[in-house]
């Protein structure tokens, strides 16, 4: 079971764990951003006038994921609501979230934020974690935004090698994780995390900030959302989602494992099957960041949706 779990371990991280954006110098521009403020425990940076499109960054992900995406998307006169969650990038855990229903609670404290703000159907887009936080958005509330972008994520984790697995299949495998993870003494976990970072990225440097910033995330939160990504089966649910839906999606990490664009967009088709008018688009050659691997291709694809719903 120990060494299940630490291929699982190993194989979430590089599909899914979404640590954090190399640090550099925020956009500053004509609409320049407004100091980050704080919602019940997100941290959230706006940046921009005009159409309002809220961003969710994965796994142990800072906002700053967003930085580069949200200035090419000014020349729409887009409003970015860049989001870090509680628990990520140093950012203190929210004392009050649920610790069995984690995702659950950061959905909801995410629709609040929409709600309180006022934002008018506003386009919610998440890489990884978040996009699968944006797809529970959409599933809960599917009258509240005007459309969905998901960067890289899937609708059901567990079946990634088995399709016909269920939650119940899957569970022993992801508790296994979850308790191995929270048992590693600090030096075990951080090399854990440096090791299973590799392939997300291109660039090395990001890397080791992705690793860096990694190890400053409540391991707590990380493992608890680990596991439920596992368990947490939206296929069915997506038929509830009645807005249209872009899904961008990375293969070439996986080409030495024997993945092929083709074999991997089979994937997200099935998993996206019950979407209606689901549009899915492949990298060529992007990792899982794929707003860093892939820039030039990822803004096309996401302003020329975005403005299609003007």
């Amino acid at each position: 079971m120990q060494l299940i779990a630490r291929s699982i371990f190993r194989t979430t991280f590089r599909i899914f764990a979404a640590s954090f954006a190399l640090s550099f110098a925020v956009w500053h521009a004509a609409n320049a951003a407004t100091p980050p403020q704080t919602f019940h425990d997100l941290k959230i940076e706006v940046v921009g006038k005009g159409r309002p499109v809220l961003m969710i960054p994965g796994l142990n992900s800072a906002g700053e994921t967003w930085t580069e995406t949200c200035a090419a998307l000014q020349a729409d006169h887009v409003q970015c609501h860049i989001v870090t969650l509680p628990g990520f990038a140093g950012l203190p855990s929210a004392a009050d979230a649920s610790k069995d229903a984690w995702l659950d609670d950061m959905r909801d404290r995410l629709l609040a934020y929409v709600d309180a703000r006022k934002l008018k159907h506003p386009v919610v887009m998440g890489h990884s974690l978040g996009g699968f936080l944006a797809l529970q958005m959409a599933i809960k509330q599917p009258q509240r935004f005007d459309r969905v972008v998901i960067v890289d994520a899937l609708s059901f984790l567990g079946a990634v090698r088995n399709p016909a697995a269920t939650a119940n299949d899957v569970r022993p495998m992801a508790e296994a994780m979850r308790k191995q993870m929270l048992a590693q003494d600090e030096a075990g976990y951080r090399a854990g995390v440096s090791a299973n970072l590799q392939g997300m990225v291109h660039d090395p440097k990001r890397v080791e900030t992705l690793a860096a910033w990694g190890n400053a995330s409540d391991r707590t939160i990380t493992a608890q959302a680990m596991y439920e990504m596992m368990v947490t089966d939206l296929r069915g649910e997506l038929v509830k989602v009645r807005v249209p839906t872009l899904v961008l999606g990375a293969w070439a990490a996986y080409a030495p494992y024997g993945s092929t664009k083709e074999s991997t967009a089979a994937i997200y088709k099935a998993q996206y099957a019950n979407l209606d008018g689901v549009r899915i688009e492949m990298s060529e050659g992007g990792y899982h960041f794929l707003m860093w691997d892939d820039p030039q291709w990822l803004q096309q694809q996401v302003r020329g949706f975005i403005a299609a719903g003007k």
